[in-house]
Formats: C-alpha cells, sequence, structure tokens
C-alpha cells in the first residue's frame, strides 16, 4: 500500500523520466513482505539499457526491473540499499523515518 505522495510529485517523476533521466520517487509504503521497510524509492528511465547499466554500481541486477507497459519502469529500492543511492545520488532529502 503506497501512501503519502502528491500528483505534482508523481508527474515530476514522469516527466523527468520522459526527458531520459534516471528519477526518483520515494514514498511511504506497507507491504507484510518487508516488515522493516517503511517506505520505497523507485528509480526509473524510459531507457531501460540506461537504467540496467546505471543500477549495476549498486549491484542491482537487470532482472529486478519493474517492467511497466506505461513506459515507467523503475528498480524498487528498499531498506539499506535505498539508503545508500539516495545518498550516493544526492537525494538524502528524499529519506523518510
Amino acid at each position: 500500500m503506497a501512501f503519502g505522495i502528491k500528483k505534482e510529485e508523481v508527474r515530476e517523476w514522469k516527466r523527468k523520466i520522459d526527458k531520459g533521466e534516471i528519477a526518483f520517487l520515494t514514498h511511504y509504503w506497507l507491504d507484510d513482505r518487508f516488515p522493516d521497510c517503511k517506505s520505497v524509492t523507485k528509480a526509473g528511465c524510459a531507457n531501460l539499457k540506461q537504467l540496467a547499466e546505471w543500477g549495476k554500481k549498486y549491484g542491482l541486477k537487470k532482472e529486478w526491473i519493474h517492467i511497466r507497459k506505461d513506459g515507467y519502469s523503475h528498480f524498487d529500492l528498499l531498506g539499506d540499499k535505498q539508503k545508500e543511492v539516495l545518498v550516493q545520488e544526492g537525494y538524502s532529502d528524499q529519506l523518510l523515518q
């Protein structure tokens, strides 16, 4: 279940993806499969090859990309990996408590 996100934040994430950028969107999220995680960051890009190459530097496998027909494919980043990526990419302001 996703919550705590504004429509404008989603539009901005999609706009960056449409421009070919690696874009980040963090929101609160609850899932019984991940009881210790309270948020998720979606790292997306329209160019799947570019996204897979970007993910390699963080140990992310291309098989982990959530492929979406609408063009907003992304990695879901959780826990320590989420924190590592957001800090390294300069988006530590997206870290949610």
